[in-house]
């Protein structure tokens, strides 16, 4: 008998992309959320150019879901709401020693992917999906 796996969750949309002098611009991207790695979610800038590989960024979950009405996270990852005139959005700031990008994106956009990862791992079930003998394994062979 077959063991039904949940499955990953990707919604494909444009976040904005706020340059310096604040004006914005658009940039492909996926959100994903895969229940092997129940924690985080994992977004993925695509680029413009044929044969340019994607840019992948993964955070915990739960750093998103408080971001929505309230500033989360230090470091790499901050999250905060971002209300605008245009509506409601998200800013995602992204910090690595290569240099620093924010972007916005829409509200609506987040709140119905985080819906969908937890029909997929309920809120506060993420244990119930994490396969401890494997992310051992995982370490373990990286050494």
């Amino acid at each position: 008998m077959s063991v039904i796996r949940p499955t990953t969750v990707e919604v494909e949309t444009s976040l904005r992309l706020v340059a310096p002098d604040a004006t914005a611009l658009p940039v492909r991207a996926s959100l994903r959320y895969d229940p092997a790695d129940p924690y985080a979610v994992h977004v993925l800038f695509h680029a413009e150019s044929a044969g340019g590989e994607a840019v992948s960024w993964s955070f915990a979950r739960e750093l998103l879901v408080t971001g929505l009405d309230e500033p989360a996270g230090i470091g790499d990852v901050r999250v905060w709401p971002w209300a605008t005139p245009r509506g409601d959005f998200v800013a995602l700031a992204l910090s690595s020693p290569d240099g620093n990008a924010l972007f916005e994106v829409t509200r609506s956009v987040l709140v119905r992917f985080l819906r969908r990862t937890y029909v997929v791992v309920p809120r506060g079930r993420e244990a119930e999906h994490l396969d401890v003998d494997t992310a051992v394994n995982r370490l373990l062979a990286g050494r």
